[in-house]
C-alpha cells in the first residue's frame, strides 16, 4: 500500500533494533524518509534538526519515558505521533492519547495494519471543513463565548486561548460546524480519523473527554457538549446569537 507522498520524512524512535527496522522498512515501502533513533534524548534531537512529518514513539525507552518524549515533541511539532509499545493496559492508552499522540499500536504488530493506519492519516485533511456554521465572519465559529479560528486554528474561550492538541481541534470544529446534528462515534472516526477507524470508538471518548477538562465542563450540567446516550454526541445550543 502507497502513501503518496512529496518525500514525506518519518522520525522512529525504538531501543529495539529489530522493531527499529521493521518500522523503517515499512514506511521506506510506502515512501517515507526515514530517520531513526533509539533514544528519547537521541529522538527530541532528530526532531528539531529534521522536522519530520511522522513520528513513531516507542513507550519504553531507555531514557526519557515515551510519554515524556510525546510532550515534549507535541510542544515543537504538529507531527502525527504514533505510539508503538508492548504496554497494552488502559492506563498506557490513556495517557498517550491524552499528550497529544495520534494513535496506539500494541507489539506485536502487522506491517500491513500500520501501513494502512499510516495511510488514513495522511489521507485525511488537518482539518474538516464547516458545514453552514455560525459565524462572525469567514473563518470564525462561534458558541457563546467560545470562539474557533478556524483558518488561524486557534480557540478561545472567554477571551482566553485554550490549547488543544489537533485531534481536539478537528473534533470541536466539526462538533460547530453541525452544530444541530448528532455526531455518532463511527461519524466522528470518519470524519476527524479518516477511513478505517469505525469500529475503535474509545478514540472518540478520551479525545471528547480530555476537550470537555479543557472546556472546564460539568459533564452532568454540559455548557457545550451533550453525550446522546447510545449514539454520540452534538452541541448544546447556544444560549446567544
Amino acid at each position: 500500500m502507497s502513501i503518496p507522498t512529496s518525500q514525506r520524512s518519518a522520525l522512529i524512535v525504538e531501543d529495539d533494533p529489530d522493531i527499529r527496522e521493521l518500522l523503517a522498512t515499512t514506511l521506506r515501502m510506502n515512501g517515507f524518509t526515514v530517520i531513526e533513533a533509539s533514544t528519547g534524548l537521541e529522538g527530541l534531537a532528530a526532531l528539531k534538526e529534521h522536522r519530520p512529518d511522522l513520528i513513531t514513539l516507542d513507550l519504553n525507552l531507555p531514557d526519557l519515558d515515551g510519554v515524556e518524549v510525546c510532550r515534549q515533541s507535541r510542544a515543537v511539532t504538529d507531527a502525527y505521533i504514533v505510539m508503538v509499545t508492548a504496554r497494552q493496559d488502559e492506563i498506557d492508552r490513556l495517557i498517550g492519547l491524552e499528550i497529544g499522540a495520534d494513535d496506539f499500536i500494541g507489539k506485536p504488530f502487522s506491517p500491513r495494519e500500520f501501513s494502512a493506519r499510516v495511510s488514513a492519516m495522511f489521507r485525511r485533511p488537518r482539518t474538516a471543513q464547516p458545514q453552514q456554521p455560525d459565524v462572525a465572519g469567514d473563518d470564525l465559529l462561534r458558541h457563546d463565548d467560545l470562539v474557533m479560528d478556524v483558518e488561524g486554528r486557534m480557540v478561545t474561550l472567554g477571551g482566553r486561548e485554550l490549547a488543544l492538541t489537533r485531534i481536539e481541534f478537528d473534533l470541536l470544529e466539526t462538533l460547530l460546524s453541525g452544530a444541530q446534528r448528532v455526531w455518532t462515534r463511527e461519524a466522528l472516526l470518519d470524519r476527524v480519523w479518516g477511513d478505517g477507524w469505525s469500529q475503535d470508538h474509545h478514540l472518540v471518548e478520551v479525545h471528547i473527554r480530555n476537550l470537555r477538562k479543557k472546556l472546564g465542563e460539568d459533564t452532568t450540567n454540559p455548557r457545550f457538549i451533550r453525550t446522546v446516550r447510545g449514539v454520540g454526541y452534538r452541541m448544546m445550543p447556544a444560549s446567544t446569537n
